[in-house]
């Protein structure tokens, strides 16, 4: 199965996730070591965004860095943030060092949370997802967003 960046625009959200779906964690990586990997992950974290609930995040100030491992080897991970600050959302442009809580892992637990296929929380548990940081920031960030469901 093969990812198209290039119908990412007019698929919804909930239609990205049913595209995922059917995809092995081996497809996931495979794709996400491939040519498409930037366009992929800058079309999911531009949905973030939309996606996100201001109501569910009254009085949360945070940022949020996400590090996908798996690609390829000139660059074996990608870096993005989440800035959350009163009843805001957006993606940093240039991730930097500060942050409130990073959040590591590789494509198929990030393909897992972002199309709700996987609990975020179990993830963490069974080491799937590395935590650095605030761990309550990590476990609240989920919350505020209405990830489609695959």
């Amino acid at each position: 199965m093969e990812l198209d960046p290039s119908t990412f625009g007019t698929m919804s959200p909930e239609e990205f996730a049913q595209t995922v779906k059917p995809m092995s964690d081996r497809e996931v990586a495979d794709v996400m070591r491939g040519e498409h990997r930037g366009e992929i992950l800058e079309a999911i974290f531009e949905r973030f965004p939309t996606l996100f609930r201001a109501d569910r995040a009254g009085g949360v100030q945070t940022t949020t860095q996400f590090r996908i491992t798996g690609g390829p080897d000139e660059q074996p991970h990608d870096t993005y943030e989440i800035v959350i600050d009163d009843g805001e959302c957006w993606v940093s442009e240039e991730p930097g060092d500060e942050y409130d809580v990073s959040l590591m892992m590789a494509p198929p637990e990030f393909m897992k949370m972002v199309t709700g296929r996987g609990n975020p929380t179990m993830m963490v548990m069974r080491g799937k997802i590395k935590v650095k940081g605030d761990v309550a920031a990590a476990a609240k960030f989920p919350s505020m967003f209405d990830i489609p469901k695959a």
